[in-house]
């Protein structure tokens, strides 16, 4: 333990911190250490992480060198990403010292390996959604954090955090839209939610129909036989279509809503025969027009059972081709 306490302290020394034993040797050293003599590596970590806590007592030079063989240690496997907690030492967040060493800590990482290597360290720690409290309360959001970020050179790391955020909000949305499913709140009470939400968080109308698809299919137990779970699942749709319809306001939605219901037919083999009779009923509800059903049916459609629900739309589709056209000749005879 005492030579990992030395070996430590003098790679942080500044008269061995030069750039060619920081990226070349010190890694080396302590990489080979460890993979010979296993039992050092908590030790090492936890040396490491006392330096951290105390990164105010090394100039901003040292720092910057440090934050450097860090970086590059957690990209070779020599430490573990559980290290970075000691960066959200308040003490630390509140000068400024977390978030600027971060920023040399996590180029130097991203240029041995990347970033989605990086963001598989942090998630094995639980790392991947405290990221943002580098910085204090207060400027805690996805905004000050891809700015402060993006200008110091780290647009895949701010693009990484804005996407864990967004992935977060939407697990919370469709958590949240159960339990008022489950309540039997009224449905204008959950559509202010929703749209509240879409805008705190940016999340498009598209996310949100397959959101609220995937609740409403999840709120039911589903009848086992075939035969009856079409009727079933016509009466449970018909009783959400109001919700649906509030966010289908634009043809992607629409598009969106209708492969997340084939691929739901295919995947839950009860389902295969139920697609034309829940297509229909969406279209006489308002949930579903008639240009997105027929973009579906000509190119649009998944690959997931395609002849089977490409057949069973066949006389629907040719219904509204005629409807279409019937409509269109009316307004020519009108003008």
């Amino acid at each position: 333990m005492l030579l990992v306490q030395n070996l430590t302290i003098a790679a942080m020394q500044k008269h061995f911190l030069t750039s060619w034993w920081l990226v070349e040797c010190w890694p080396q050293v302590f990489n080979k250490l460890i993979r010979r003599y296993k039992y050092l590596e908590k030790g090492f970590e936890d040396e490491v992480k006392k330096l951290l806590l105390f990164l105010k007592g090394f100039s901003e030079s040292e720092r910057n060198k440090l934050a450097m063989l860090t970086g590059i240690l957690l990209a070779n496997g020599t430490l573990n990403a559980s290290i970075l907690n000691s960066l959200y030492n308040e003490n630390l967040v509140k000068e400024g010292v977390s978030a600027a060493f971060a920023v040399k800590l996590f180029k130097s990482w991203i240029n041995e390996k990347d970033i989605n290597a990086v963001a598989v360290s942090l998630r094995k720690v639980n790392m991947d959604n405290r990221l943002m409290e580098l910085f204090p309360a207060n400027k805690q959001s996805v905004e000050h954090f891809s700015k402060y970020f993006t200008e110091a050179g780290l647009k895949e790391l701010s693009e990484y955090v804005r996407n864990q955020q967004t992935i977060g909000a939407r697990k919370e949305l469709q958590k949240e839209l159960q339990e008022q499913m489950s309540r039997g709140d009224p449905f204008k009470d959950i559509i202010l939610y929703i749209k509240e939400e879409m805008k705190k968080n940016n999340i498009s109308e598209q996310t949100v129909i397959a959101i609220i698809w995937s609740s409403v299919m999840s709120t039911v137990e589903w009848n086992k036989k075939e035969e009856l779970v079409a009727e079933q699942a016509i009466k449970h749709l018909k009783q959400y279509s109001p919700l649906l319809a509030a966010f289908t306001t634009q043809g992607q939605s629409e598009l969106t809503l209708l492969l997340k219901i084939q691929e739901y037919c295919y995947d839950n083999i009860h389902f295969m025969k139920a697609f034309q009779k829940i297509v229909v009923l969406f279209y006489k509800a308002e949930v579903l027009s008639e240009e997105p059903i027929l973009k579906w049916y000509k190119d649009a459609h998944l690959a997931k059972g395609k002849s089977v629900f490409l057949e069973q739309m066949k006389k629907f589709v040719e219904w509204l081709k005629n409807a279409e056209e019937e409509s269109e000749s009316e307004a020519e005879e009108g003008d």
